[in-house]
Formats: structure tokens, sequence, C-alpha cells
């Protein structure tokens, strides 16, 4: 990634914090295998100041939209303490191969990351897991390019669980369009498509929340609106 990418997915700075639009398939920080990732490019948003910034939180590498990041120490542990107690509000959008059978709910099913022979890993539902909830609400529905039903769907997760929408979603017989890991059985290869559309903190108690809303990602854009999204509103 070019610094001049990187500085126009620049969603919101002050003193304390910055978020950018992070974008799919970059990692935000380097795996055992290595390669590029957000991590090496964050010097570019030091904005004068003597240190880059550094995560607050973690998205999945196939995951875009609105990463949150601490300016220095004192402002990464405000943030920790927020994401920790729950007092950071995250939206996300995602587009569903197979519709939920209610419009709304909420998703109360703890997961536990189970790791196969070969060194693989995936999150599965078990009892004896991690609490894990989400909020959803069904947008819209339509039909894809090969005849399947999808849906548009909102997501407020409750916890921070690892690949938590992708299961809670799938487990409602909805998998997530490009994600076969947990079940699309959608003919052909396509992006992840799950969007961090919003974040909303209280950071300054004086203050009103700070907040950011990230753009519809290019490889969304026509199964959003298959299922009634209008480019007008994003």
């Amino acid at each position: 990634m070019r610094e001049a990418e990187l500085l126009q997915r620049l969603l919101y700075r002050d003193g304390l914090c910055l978020i950018i639009d992070k974008p799919a398939g970059l990692p935000v920080h380097a795996g055992p295998g290595g390669g590029d990732n957000l991590e090496k490019h964050l010097d570019a948003l030091r904005f004068g100041l003597p240190h880059p910034p550094a995560l607050a939180h973690r998205l999945d590498r196939d995951t875009s939209g609105c990463l949150v990041l601490g300016r220095h120490r004192k402002a990464l542990s405000r943030l920790g303490k927020l994401f920790q107690g729950g007092g950071v509000e995250k939206t996300y959008w995602a587009v569903t191969s197979g519709v939920p059978a209610e419009a709304e709910g909420v998703i109360d099913r703890p997961l536990k990351k189970v790791t196969n022979r070969t060194g693989g890993w995936k999150m599965v539902i078990d009892p004896e897991g991690q609490a894990s909830v989400t909020e959803y609400r069904v947008l819209g529905t339509g039909d894809g390019p090969s005849g399947q039903r999808l849906a548009w769907i909102e997501c407020h997760p409750k916890t921070g669980r690892t690949h938590q929408i992708r299961v809670h979603l799938a487990a409602l017989g909805a998998p997530l369009l490009g994600d076969p890991q947990y079940g699309d059985k959608t003919p052909g290869e396509r992006p992840l498509h799950l969007l961090s559309r919003a974040v909303s903190f209280k950071l300054y108690p004086k203050k009103p929340p700070v907040s950011a809303e990230a753009p519809v990602p290019p490889h969304m854009r026509a199964a959003l609106k298959a299922c009634g999204w209008k480019e007008s509103v994003s």
C-alpha cells in the first residue's frame, strides 16, 4: 500500500486516535508467513508525533472498513478499556448467501477455536466456548447472479470474538458471500462480503462521541445493490 492511498483512507483524526478504512485482503499485522501488512505502513500516519500509531483492536485480513488506531501509549490505554468494557458501538454490514428465517434477532452462541491435525483452525459453536453475542437485522434481500437468495444484514457484535459474525450468521443458514470456510457454497471465488461500516465511542467526557463511517468497498457494491442498497446513501 502506498502512503498516498493510506492517507486517502483516513476517516477521522484527533490528538488521541485515528480511524482508517482498512482495505480487504490486507492483514493488520505480520503473520507467520510474513508478507505485506498494515503495521508496515503506519509511519505515514504519525502527523508530527515521534512514533507511529498502533492498533487499538483488530480486523480480519479479509474484512474492510473502520479500524481504530491509538496515537500514543496513553491513548491506547484509554481505547483498550473502551473496547474491553463494551464501550465501542460497532456496526457491520454483511451480504449473505441465504436469508435468515427471522428478520432480526440476537445470536447468543459461545465460540471456541478448534485446530486440526494440519495446523489449520476455525471457530465453532461450543457450549464450553467464550460468550459471543451478535444483534442483527435484515436490511434487504435479493437474488444473486447464480440465482441464490442474498441478504443484506446489519450486525452489532456485543462481544469481540474471532470470526464471530461469520460463524453466527452461518449458524442461521446464511453464511457470508466469499466465506467457504463457514459454508458459502456459491460457485466461483469472491472476496469476503463483510464491512466494518461504522464505529462510535465516548472518548472525551465533555464532547460528542468519536464516530466514523466507512464507504462500501467496490467488491460489495453489486451484491448490496441486488438487495436494495442505493449507492447515493453511502
